[in-house]
Protein backbone atom coordinates (compact mmCIF):
# COMPACT_ATOMS: atom_id res chain seq x y z
CA UNK A 1 0.00 0.00 0.00
CA UNK A 2 1.49 3.50 -0.61
CA UNK A 3 1.42 6.48 1.59
CA UNK A 4 -1.18 8.31 -0.94
CA UNK A 5 -3.49 5.15 -0.32
CA UNK A 6 -2.92 4.79 3.39
CA UNK A 7 -4.15 8.80 3.56
CA UNK A 8 -6.73 7.86 1.40
CA UNK A 9 -8.04 5.11 3.58
CA UNK A 10 -7.65 6.99 6.65
CA UNK A 11 -10.07 9.69 4.76
CA UNK A 12 -12.48 7.33 4.42
CA UNK A 13 -12.84 6.23 7.88
CA UNK A 14 -13.23 9.92 9.18
CA UNK A 15 -15.81 10.51 7.31
CA UNK A 16 -17.94 7.08 6.77
CA UNK A 17 -20.29 7.25 4.03
CA UNK A 18 -23.99 6.85 5.07
CA UNK A 19 -26.64 5.49 2.57
CA UNK A 20 -28.94 7.35 0.93
CA UNK A 21 -31.94 5.38 2.19
CA UNK A 22 -30.98 5.80 5.47
CA UNK A 23 -30.29 9.70 5.45
CA UNK A 24 -33.82 9.91 3.62
CA UNK A 25 -35.54 7.94 6.99
CA UNK A 26 -33.72 10.43 9.21
CA UNK A 27 -34.59 13.73 7.46
CA UNK A 28 -38.15 11.98 7.23
CA UNK A 29 -38.06 11.42 10.89
CA UNK A 30 -36.87 14.97 11.57
CA UNK A 31 -39.80 16.44 9.22
CA UNK A 32 -42.34 14.59 11.30
CA UNK A 33 -41.17 14.88 14.69
CA UNK A 34 -40.95 18.87 13.85
CA UNK A 35 -44.25 18.95 12.41
CA UNK A 36 -45.81 17.24 15.31
CA UNK A 37 -44.00 19.45 17.59
CA UNK A 38 -45.32 22.68 15.97
CA UNK A 39 -48.35 20.86 15.35
CA UNK A 40 -48.99 20.43 19.27
CA UNK A 41 -47.50 23.75 20.43
CA UNK A 42 -50.15 25.43 17.99
CA UNK A 43 -53.32 23.13 19.86
CA UNK A 44 -51.35 24.76 23.12
CA UNK A 45 -51.60 27.84 22.12
CA UNK A 46 -54.63 28.31 19.98
CA UNK A 47 -57.11 25.92 22.54
CA UNK A 48 -55.66 26.87 26.01
CA UNK A 49 -53.82 29.28 26.51
CA UNK A 50 -54.99 32.18 23.91
CA UNK A 51 -58.46 31.98 24.55
CA UNK A 52 -57.77 32.40 28.25
CA UNK A 53 -55.49 34.87 27.90
CA UNK A 54 -52.43 33.17 29.05
CA UNK A 55 -48.92 33.64 27.28
CA UNK A 56 -45.79 31.80 26.54
CA UNK A 57 -42.45 33.64 27.33
CA UNK A 58 -40.20 34.61 24.54
CA UNK A 59 -41.08 35.93 20.40
CA UNK A 60 -44.47 33.65 21.36
CA UNK A 61 -45.58 36.04 24.18
CA UNK A 62 -44.91 39.16 22.57
CA UNK A 63 -46.67 37.81 19.33
CA UNK A 64 -49.96 36.78 21.38
CA UNK A 65 -50.01 40.40 23.25
CA UNK A 66 -49.70 42.31 20.12
CA UNK A 67 -52.35 39.86 18.47
CA UNK A 68 -54.82 41.12 21.38
CA UNK A 69 -53.87 45.08 21.46
CA UNK A 70 -54.02 45.45 17.70
CA UNK A 71 -56.33 42.43 16.43
CA UNK A 72 -53.67 40.98 13.97
CA UNK A 73 -53.70 36.94 13.28
CA UNK A 74 -51.37 35.44 16.06
CA UNK A 75 -49.59 33.00 12.96
CA UNK A 76 -48.76 36.47 10.79
CA UNK A 77 -47.14 38.14 13.89
CA UNK A 78 -45.65 34.75 15.08
CA UNK A 79 -43.71 34.79 11.70
CA UNK A 80 -42.69 38.05 11.21
CA UNK A 81 -41.39 38.65 14.58
CA UNK A 82 -39.24 35.41 14.30
CA UNK A 83 -38.07 36.15 10.78
CA UNK A 84 -34.86 38.41 11.97
CA UNK A 85 -34.04 36.32 14.25
CA UNK A 86 -33.60 33.40 12.08
CA UNK A 87 -31.92 35.65 9.25
CA UNK A 88 -29.15 35.97 12.35
CA UNK A 89 -28.99 32.48 13.00
CA UNK A 90 -28.69 31.52 9.57
CA UNK A 91 -25.70 33.78 9.75
CA UNK A 92 -24.18 33.28 12.80
CA UNK A 93 -25.58 29.82 14.12
CA UNK A 94 -26.26 27.76 11.15
CA UNK A 95 -27.90 26.93 7.52
CA UNK A 96 -29.45 23.51 9.38
CA UNK A 97 -30.22 25.36 12.46
CA UNK A 98 -32.25 28.18 10.83
CA UNK A 99 -34.10 26.32 8.48
CA UNK A 100 -35.28 23.52 10.41
CA UNK A 101 -36.46 26.70 12.97
CA UNK A 102 -37.91 28.59 9.98
CA UNK A 103 -39.82 25.31 8.96
CA UNK A 104 -41.29 24.73 12.67
CA UNK A 105 -42.32 28.34 12.94
CA UNK A 106 -44.39 28.43 9.62
CA UNK A 107 -46.36 24.97 10.51
CA UNK A 108 -46.90 26.38 13.99
CA UNK A 109 -48.02 29.92 12.30
CA UNK A 110 -50.20 27.76 9.87
CA UNK A 111 -51.84 25.24 13.16
CA UNK A 112 -52.60 28.19 14.97
CA UNK A 113 -54.52 29.88 11.69
CA UNK A 114 -55.96 26.56 11.08
CA UNK A 115 -57.00 25.95 14.99
CA UNK A 116 -58.18 29.99 15.30
CA UNK A 117 -62.01 29.05 14.69
CA UNK A 118 -61.74 26.54 17.30
CA UNK A 119 -63.57 26.73 20.71
CA UNK A 120 -61.25 26.58 23.49
CA UNK A 121 -61.40 22.88 25.82
CA UNK A 122 -61.38 25.12 28.58
CA UNK A 123 -62.35 28.13 30.07
CA UNK A 124 -60.81 27.61 33.67
CA UNK A 125 -57.62 29.81 33.37
CA UNK A 126 -55.56 27.21 36.23
CA UNK A 127 -56.62 23.95 33.93
CA UNK A 128 -55.74 25.61 30.89
CA UNK A 129 -51.92 27.17 32.40
CA UNK A 130 -51.65 23.10 33.63
CA UNK A 131 -52.25 21.51 30.35
CA UNK A 132 -51.62 24.27 28.36
CA UNK A 133 -48.25 24.53 29.47
CA UNK A 134 -47.67 20.24 29.29
CA UNK A 135 -48.50 20.12 25.48
CA UNK A 136 -46.60 23.34 24.78
CA UNK A 137 -43.59 22.01 26.44
CA UNK A 138 -43.59 18.81 25.09
CA UNK A 139 -43.91 20.19 21.67
CA UNK A 140 -41.47 22.49 22.35
CA UNK A 141 -38.72 19.94 23.37
CA UNK A 142 -39.57 17.81 20.41
CA UNK A 143 -38.67 20.58 17.67
CA UNK A 144 -35.50 21.53 19.82
CA UNK A 145 -34.50 17.03 19.86
CA UNK A 146 -34.41 17.13 16.29
CA UNK A 147 -32.47 20.68 15.47
CA UNK A 148 -35.34 23.53 15.30
CA UNK A 149 -36.33 25.94 17.55
CA UNK A 150 -40.00 27.53 17.66
CA UNK A 151 -38.84 30.82 18.95
CA UNK A 152 -36.12 33.43 18.16
CA UNK A 153 -35.24 34.67 21.67
CA UNK A 154 -33.02 31.05 21.93
CA UNK A 155 -30.94 32.14 19.06
CA UNK A 156 -30.58 36.27 20.80
CA UNK A 157 -29.82 34.34 24.20
CA UNK A 158 -26.80 32.05 22.49
CA UNK A 159 -25.49 35.59 20.59
CA UNK A 160 -25.81 37.78 23.39
CA UNK A 161 -24.35 34.54 25.91
CA UNK A 162 -21.17 35.23 23.69
CA UNK A 163 -20.83 38.52 24.39
CA UNK A 164 -21.89 39.29 28.21
CA UNK A 165 -20.90 37.02 31.51
CA UNK A 166 -24.50 35.21 31.24
CA UNK A 167 -25.30 31.75 30.59
CA UNK A 168 -27.74 31.18 27.33
CA UNK A 169 -30.59 30.22 30.30
CA UNK A 170 -30.24 33.14 32.27
CA UNK A 171 -30.60 35.47 29.04
CA UNK A 172 -33.56 33.66 28.35
CA UNK A 173 -35.15 33.91 31.83
CA UNK A 174 -34.48 37.29 31.74
CA UNK A 175 -36.26 37.94 28.71
CA UNK A 176 -39.10 36.03 29.80
CA UNK A 177 -39.36 37.72 33.00
CA UNK A 178 -39.81 40.73 31.27
CA UNK A 179 -42.41 39.53 29.00
CA UNK A 180 -44.01 37.88 31.47
CA UNK A 181 -44.30 41.14 33.65
CA UNK A 182 -45.83 42.93 30.36
CA UNK A 183 -48.10 40.15 30.51
CA UNK A 184 -49.66 41.82 33.54
CA UNK A 185 -50.32 45.28 32.07
CA UNK A 186 -52.10 43.78 29.09
CA UNK A 187 -54.22 41.15 30.38
CA UNK A 188 -54.09 41.78 34.14
CA UNK A 189 -52.36 40.31 36.52
CA UNK A 190 -54.27 37.15 37.76
CA UNK A 191 -53.78 36.21 34.19
CA UNK A 192 -50.06 37.24 34.39
CA UNK A 193 -49.79 34.78 37.18
CA UNK A 194 -51.36 31.75 35.70
CA UNK A 195 -48.77 32.27 32.56
CA UNK A 196 -45.93 32.18 34.73
CA UNK A 197 -47.41 28.59 35.88
CA UNK A 198 -47.78 27.86 32.51
CA UNK A 199 -44.29 28.81 31.47
CA UNK A 200 -42.99 27.00 34.30
CA UNK A 201 -44.34 23.40 33.47
CA UNK A 202 -43.70 24.18 30.03
CA UNK A 203 -40.13 24.33 30.98
CA UNK A 204 -39.76 21.33 32.81
CA UNK A 205 -41.58 19.39 30.26
CA UNK A 206 -39.54 20.44 27.88
CA UNK A 207 -36.27 19.35 29.66
CA UNK A 208 -38.26 15.47 30.05
CA UNK A 209 -39.06 15.61 26.22
CA UNK A 210 -35.31 16.31 25.93
CA UNK A 211 -33.81 14.07 28.50
CA UNK A 212 -36.56 11.08 28.26
CA UNK A 213 -38.03 9.78 30.93
CA UNK A 214 -35.46 7.34 31.49
CA UNK A 215 -32.82 10.15 32.03
CA UNK A 216 -28.80 8.87 31.76
CA UNK A 217 -26.33 9.90 33.93
CA UNK A 218 -22.46 9.84 33.81
CA UNK A 219 -20.96 8.67 37.01
CA UNK A 220 -17.18 9.37 37.66
CA UNK A 221 -15.87 7.14 40.93
CA UNK A 222 -12.48 6.96 41.92
CA UNK A 223 -11.45 4.14 44.55
CA UNK A 224 -8.38 1.71 45.66
CA UNK A 225 -10.74 -1.01 44.93
CA UNK A 226 -11.66 0.37 41.55
CA UNK A 227 -11.07 -3.37 39.82
CA UNK A 228 -13.75 -4.90 42.12
CA UNK A 229 -16.28 -1.78 41.87
CA UNK A 230 -16.17 -2.14 37.90
CA UNK A 231 -16.44 -5.81 38.02
CA UNK A 232 -19.48 -5.55 40.24
CA UNK A 233 -21.35 -2.75 38.07
CA UNK A 234 -20.79 -4.61 34.73
CA UNK A 235 -21.95 -7.62 36.39
CA UNK A 236 -25.17 -6.56 38.83
CA UNK A 237 -25.97 -3.28 36.60
CA UNK A 238 -25.01 -4.96 33.59
CA UNK A 239 -23.13 -1.77 32.29
CA UNK A 240 -19.54 -1.37 30.51
CA UNK A 241 -17.10 0.80 32.40
CA UNK A 242 -14.28 2.48 31.21
CA UNK A 243 -10.83 3.14 33.19
CA UNK A 244 -9.30 6.71 33.29
CA UNK A 245 -5.79 7.39 34.32
CA UNK A 246 -5.79 10.28 36.73
CA UNK A 247 -3.75 11.71 39.40
CA UNK A 248 -4.58 13.40 43.20
CA UNK A 249 -4.23 17.31 43.02
CA UNK A 250 -3.18 17.68 46.26
CA UNK A 251 -0.96 14.04 47.11
CA UNK A 252 0.41 14.11 43.55
CA UNK A 253 -0.73 10.23 43.94
CA UNK A 254 -1.91 8.09 40.73
CA UNK A 255 -5.89 6.98 40.51
CA UNK A 256 -7.96 5.26 38.84
CA UNK A 257 -10.96 6.79 37.56
CA UNK A 258 -14.10 4.56 36.58
CA UNK A 259 -16.37 6.24 34.42
CA UNK A 260 -19.85 4.75 33.28
CA UNK A 261 -23.13 5.63 31.94
CA UNK A 262 -26.82 4.37 33.80
CA UNK A 263 -30.30 5.27 34.12
CA UNK A 264 -31.91 7.94 36.27
CA UNK A 265 -33.39 4.18 38.05
CA UNK A 266 -30.26 2.62 38.46
CA UNK A 267 -28.40 5.57 40.53
CA UNK A 268 -29.55 4.17 44.20
CA UNK A 269 -28.52 0.56 42.76
CA UNK A 270 -24.84 1.46 41.90
CA UNK A 271 -24.12 3.47 45.42
CA UNK A 272 -25.11 0.41 46.86
CA UNK A 273 -22.94 -1.70 45.16
CA UNK A 274 -20.54 1.19 45.53
CA UNK A 275 -20.96 1.16 49.09
CA UNK A 276 -20.38 -2.34 49.78
CA UNK A 277 -16.84 -2.63 47.76
CA UNK A 278 -15.71 1.22 49.30
CA UNK A 279 -17.63 2.98 51.78
CA UNK A 280 -15.33 5.97 50.82
CA UNK A 281 -15.15 5.85 47.43
CA UNK A 282 -15.51 9.33 45.92
CA UNK A 283 -18.54 9.48 43.26
CA UNK A 284 -19.04 12.31 41.60
CA UNK A 285 -23.15 11.90 39.33
CA UNK A 286 -24.02 14.13 36.41
CA UNK A 287 -26.92 14.27 33.84
CA UNK A 288 -26.57 13.22 30.00
CA UNK A 289 -29.14 14.79 27.46
CA UNK A 290 -28.16 11.98 25.15
CA UNK A 291 -26.67 8.77 24.36
CA UNK A 292 -25.34 7.24 21.62
CA UNK A 293 -23.08 4.31 20.90
CA UNK A 294 -21.35 1.58 22.50
CA UNK A 295 -21.55 -1.87 21.81
CA UNK A 296 -22.71 -3.12 25.71
CA UNK A 297 -25.70 -4.64 25.67
CA UNK A 298 -28.26 -4.20 28.95
CA UNK A 299 -28.81 -6.56 31.24
CA UNK A 300 -31.46 -6.97 34.43
CA UNK A 301 -30.08 -5.42 37.39
CA UNK A 302 -29.93 -7.85 40.41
Amino acid sequence: MTVSQKVFTSEEQKKPQKSGALKTARLAQRIIMMVLGAGMMSVALEIFLVPNQLIDGGITGISIMLSDIFDIPLGILLTLLNLPFLVVGYKQIGKTFALSTLFSVVVMSIGTQLLHPVNPITVEPLLAAVFGGVILGVGVGLVVRYGGSLDGTEIVAILVSKKLPFSVGEVVMFFNLFILSSAGFVFGWNNAMFSLIAYYIAFKLIDITLEGLDQSKSVWIISDKFRDIGEALTERLGRGVTYLDGEGGFSGENKKVIFVVITRLEEAKLKSIVEDWDSDAFIAIGNIHDVKGGRFKKKSIH
